[in-house]
Formats: C-alpha cells, structure tokens, sequence
C-alpha cells in the first residue's frame, strides 16, 4: 500500500516507485524498498533500497546534465517520505523503454541465441553471455503494466509509435548517455553493460530523462576485474535475486503460475549489501 503523504495525493503506482500529484501541479515520486522480478513484487522490502536509488538518481542526473535536461524540480519534500523522494516536473512520457545495450546479457541473449539478432540489429556469430559488443546499441522495449511482460522491438516499432524525428532523437540520446555512464563507470572499475532509460516532454516539446537513471534496478553493473565471458557475471544488481529465485532453494517453478515464495532473511541482506556498493563505488560517497 501506498503511503499516506500529507499535501499530496496518490495517482498511481509501480512496481518500485509510487506517485503523487501535489497542488502546485508537480509530481512527488517516491522510491518505496519494494523490489521485482520476472514481473513479480516480492517481499519483503530491501532496507533502504528506496534512499539508495534516490541518491544515486540524483548523482548521476548531475553527471549527464550538459547531455539532457531531467524531470527533478526539487528535493524539499515531506518529512515522511524524505531521503526516498523528490518533486518533479509532470510531463507527457514516450510510451517506450529505451535501452541501450554495450554487452550481450539477460533478454538480449536469449533473443540472439534464437535469431543472431537483437531488436532487428544483426550481431556477430559468436557471442556468449557477458560479450562486449563491437558498438553500444539501441533496443527498445514497450512498457508492461504490473505482472506483464516488457517485449522488445524494433526502431522501426518505435517510429510507428512516436515518429521518426522522436524516435531517432530517443536513439540518440540513449546511446550518448550509456556512452557517458559506461566510461564514468569504468573509472571506477565497474562495467555497465547496459540500462533502462525512460523520458518524456515538456510542453515546448523539449525532451527531458524522468523516472529513474543509472541504478541497479534499471541498469546491469558488473565489477571489471572478473569479467569473463561465456559465463553469468557477478553482478551490482538484482541479479541476485534472480538466481535465487530461480534456484533449488527457493523451491518456486518460474514457468509456474505461482507467485515466488518470500526472500530470505541472508538474501534480502546480501542485496542490500550489493546496492549499497554499487553506490558507494560510483559515486565515492558512503551511505
């Protein structure tokens, strides 16, 4: 459930984050602990998750602010939700995950392993789990509602949904903000091998990045000192409640209707744990 937040008042709800209109017109998104997989909320909670995304959003819309304007007005909000929220700009969002893609991993794999191929681009024979690609790519998605499946699509699908001058410009600036994140993370010995970006317009048509950037839930972190290919990487992210999930241990078929069973105690701190590095690590800031 939604919290009760005094001033504003409750529009919608996703799988992390929750919504609110406030009387000036703006938004208030708040980052909750809540955390998914394979299109399921779980529970419990990651303690603090809700601040760690917060945090690391607002670092690095401050490293890409000379690339694209963001949607963060203000980080002045009501004391109950302070740390995890921020008051934003209220605009018209493309209805279209953009994704860009520096490695071959997660759904981009499977799809390449079937076709040679992601989101209509061509690949090189060869490639395994974790390999760079010869150049970062642009593979969009639709977006699911709550329990469906993100499905990815072509360029061309994306033209058909937003035209060609938006579509090419969403390319655009997905592909040039990956550039900028991927080196920034390197300097840091971590690979970014790829993210979930999500924008929208302001009335005066400019483009503007919303929702959440560069975290470990919208984006693949991996450390660089043990990258190998042809092989699942150790990761900053979710990941690693993916594999749980997915494991002996937890007992729960994926190909089942069933909902996952409730995250364990030793999982639930061990993620904490790896959100809390992959900040710690970036920005040089401790939590």
């Amino acid at each position: 459930m939604p919290l009760d937040v005094p001033g504003a008042r409750h529009v919608h709800s996703g799988k992390v984050r929750d919504l609110y209109a406030l009387e000036s017109g703006d938004l208030l998104m708040v980052a909750s602990d809540r955390i998914s997989a394979y299109d399921f909320a779980l529970t419990p909670g990651i303690p603090d998750k809700g601040e760690i995304l917060t945090r690391m959003s607002l670092w690095w819309f401050e490293q890409l602010v000379d690339l694209v304007p963001n949607h963060v007005i203000s980080t002045q909000v009501p004391e109950r939700v302070r740390g995890r929220a921020l008051v934003c700009e209220q605009l018209d969002m493309f209805p279209v995950e953009c994704v860009a893609r520096g490695y071959l991993a997660g759904s981009g794999l499977v799809e390449y392993d079937a076709t040679g191929e992601v989101c209509g681009l061509s690949l090189p024979p060869g490639l395994v789990d974790g390999s760079r690609l010869p150049e970062p790519i642009f593979t969009p998605a639709t977006k699911a509602e709550m329990g469906e499946h993100d499905e990815n699509v072509s360029l061309e699908a994306v033209v058909q949904m937003v035209g060609q001058e938006a579509a090419e410009a969403l390319r655009d600036l997905t592909l040039a903000i990956y550039a900028r994140a991927e080196g920034i993370a390197r300097g840091r010995g971590m690979i970014l091998a790829d993210t979930k970006l999500e924008f929208g317009t302001r009335p005066d048509g400019t483009i503007v990045l919303a929702d959440e950037v560069l975290t470990p839930d919208s984006s693949r972190f991996w450390p660089a000192d043990s990258w190998l290919p042809g092989q699942p990487q150790l990761s900053y992210d979710k990941q690693f409640v993916r594999d749980w999930l997915t494991s002996p241990e937890s007992g729960w078929d994926r190909g089942s209707d069933t909902e996952p069973p409730p995250l364990p105690a030793h999982i639930v701190e061990k993620t904490r744990e790896r959100y809390v590095q992959a900040y710690e690590q970036l920005t040089g800031e401790v939590f």
